[in-house]
This record gives C-alpha cells, structure tokens and sequence, in this order.
C-alpha cells in the first residue's frame, strides 16, 4: 500500500508542477482563452487536494505500523 501511494504522490507532484509551468509560462497565459486557463488552475486545485489526501493516508500508514 506505501508503495501505491507513492506512486500516486508522484504521480500528483508531476501534475502539479506541469500545471505551474503552464501558468507560470507568459506566452500560454497571454495567448490561452481565460476558460483554459481557469481549467488549469483547477488541475492544479484537483491535484494538490489528491496529494494532502495521500499524504494523510501515509502518515495513517506509519502510526499504523
């Protein structure tokens, strides 16, 4: 299960950053439509959520073990 779980932390890392690159890029940002934008910024949302729910089930993990 640790293992599963840190696949999915990486997993949600590489989403994270691939998100700030988009946002932090000033070409996308001024050439992207704002509806694209906003999706992105929900990317970014959705997965720094999904990575404070896998690092709380991890921290169950070790006070389980």
């Amino acid at each position: 299960e640790r293992g599963r779980l840190a696949k999915e932390m990486k997993m949600a890392e590489d989403d994270i950053e691939r998100v700030r690159k988009k946002l932090t890029n000033e070409k996308f940002v001024a050439n992207a439509p704002e509806d694209i934008i906003d999706g992105e910024k929900e990317k970014r949302a959705e997965a720094l959520a999904r990575k404070d729910k896998i690092a709380e089930a991890l921290e169950r993990l070790k006070g389980a073990a």
